[in-house]
This record gives C-alpha cells, structure tokens and sequence, in this order.
C-alpha cells in the first residue's frame, strides 16, 4: 500500500450529476498518464462532502470497474452520520477495494472516546483496513501522538493521511510506529515529509503533477535532496498558481487541456469565469 496515490477528482455535469463518462476519463488518465500507485477515492477532492450517499456508491462502483485491479483504491468512507459511514465502508469493501478511510467526525466538537468509537464501529462492520484521515485544519481535530497510538492499538488501522504541517507530530508517529504507514497530505510539503520517511503520499495536484510528485518522493528516498528539491520548488510554482486561481476548477480545466473531460465542480463551488479559464490554460503551458 505504499507510493503515491491520488485524490481522485470527479467529474459532474452541470446539474451537479456524476458524469460516468469524465469520470472514467480521470481514472484511466492518473493511471497511464500520471502513473501514480493507487487512487483515493471519495476523498475532499472529489467534493465528498457535496454528494449524496448514493452517488458516492455511484463513484466507488464506477473507479473499481474502470481501474479494475491496475492500481491500489482506498476508499474514503467518513461521514458525520456514523449509519452512512458503515454502509459506504461495507458498499467499499465489497467491491474489493484495497483499504477504506474515514475523515475524523468533524463540525460537533466530538471527544476523543467518541472519535475512537466512531472508527472503532466502522471497523467492527467489515473485514478491510483503515486509514485515518486526519487534517485538522477543516475538521478542527487535533490529535496528538497518544491519541493516535490509542487508535492504532486496533490492528485493522494501518495507517494515517497525515495532513498537517505539524512535522514534530509526524517525526515523532513515525518513530513510535515505524510499522504503520504514514502518507503526507500536503502536496506542497511533499518533500519534507518524504525527508521524515513517509510510506507515501495523497495529493489532489497528483490528478496533473503525479510524476513529478513521485519523481520528488522517490529522490528523497535516494538521498538525492537537491535534485528533488529543484522539483519541489518546480512544483510549488504550479500549486501556488493554482490555488490564486481556484484549486478544483483549475485542476479540472488544467484536465481538459490535457484532454480528458473533468466536467464541472458542484455548487456552492462557482465556475471559473472566462478570465480564470484562460488563466488555468496558461498554468497548464506554462507549469506542465
């Protein structure tokens, strides 16, 4: 389960309808073109949390078909209502995909006996592995180094999506459980956290930087720091662009240009005006 892996995008219609066609578009791109290790499915970039519980079922039907068994899918499963969490984690695993995750229950202020609990009952549901999606930022969940070994006590839970710029928290996760994987979650940060010896990383710039990203993962891991910190600084020019454009409708104009249909973001989600368009082209030529 190590590698890169990628948030995966979804492409919608413009009545905000999973467009199977883009979709699969998507998949088979970040698989031959990107060539990354696995997808990330149903995560923040697939605007998770905009959709209904049967088009998440829709998307996990749809990537599981398409990428077949070419590549690693973990499926992010994690919902505030804990009922649609244990049915999307059972729907996942069924399918055969290869670990699920779970976002830590957020917007209650939920405490840490309730968050275990919530990952706790998803995992007594179903026979997979889990990888806890921590990002604190949008969740307002800060977990520290006990609480995560609390939760890895369960071996069923594998590992972490460790997005947070708390690198001593991650130095010190990866020296108490050297045998749990860690995959960073900040593209930006990527080779930081590879210095720290992650097992991996998920990233929604991987949808259009994914051989970058894994030439910077797999340098750091040489020991060649420089060379991959060139790419870095590479790389960090193409997400800095893009995030003064708008993160996931620039992602998926960048898509289109590379020809693959990406389809438009749900709403609240606003649509790139013409400006920002022919901005996203010229990231695309410019960055890639």
């Amino acid at each position: 389960m190590k590698g890169l892996y990628t948030a995966l995008m979804c492409s919608f219609d413009e009545k905000g309808n999973v467009n199977e066609k883009g979709l699969r578009e998507i998949v088979r791109y970040n698989i031959d073109v990107q060539q990354v290790d696995g997808l990330y499915v149903n995560g923040s970039t697939g605007e998770n949390f905009l959709i209904s519980k049967e088009q998440k079922k829709q998307i996990f039907d749809v990537v599981k078909n398409e990428a077949g068994d070419d590549v690693k899918l973990i499926a992010q499963v994690g919902a505030l209502n804990l009922d649609e969490a244990v049915e999307l984690a059972q729907y996942a695993t069924n399918l055969g995909y290869n670990a699920i995750s779970a976002v830590t229950p957020f917007y209650y202020k939920f405490d840490f006996d309730e968050i275990k609990d919530y990952y706790n009952t998803i995992l007594d549901s179903v026979d997979n592995d889990l990888i806890i999606y921590s990002i604190p930022a949008l969740t307002g969940v800060n977990m520290n180094l006990e609480q995560f070994g609390e939760l890895f006590e369960n071996e069923k839970v594998i590992g972490v999506k460790f997005t947070a710029p708390d690198f001593f928290l991650l130095e010190r996760i990866r020296h108490a459980y050297p045998d749990k994987l860690i995959y960073s979650g900040f593209d930006e940060m990527l080779l930081s956290a590879s210095v720290l010896n992650v097992d991996g990383a998920i990233g929604s710039t991987f949808n259009v930087n994914g051989r970058r990203a894994k030439q910077i993962f797999e340098l750091a891991q040489n020991g060649q720091i420089g060379e991959a910190r060139e790419l870095q600084k590479v790389t960090n020019d193409l997400i800095a662009a893009i995030l003064d454009n708008g993160l996931y409708p620039t992602i998926k104009e960048i898509l289109k240009v590379q020809g693959v249909d990406a389809g438009y973001c749900r709403k609240p989600m606003k649509a790139l005006d013409a400006a920002g368009v022919k901005q996203a082209k010229q990231i695309a030529e410019r960055h890639l």
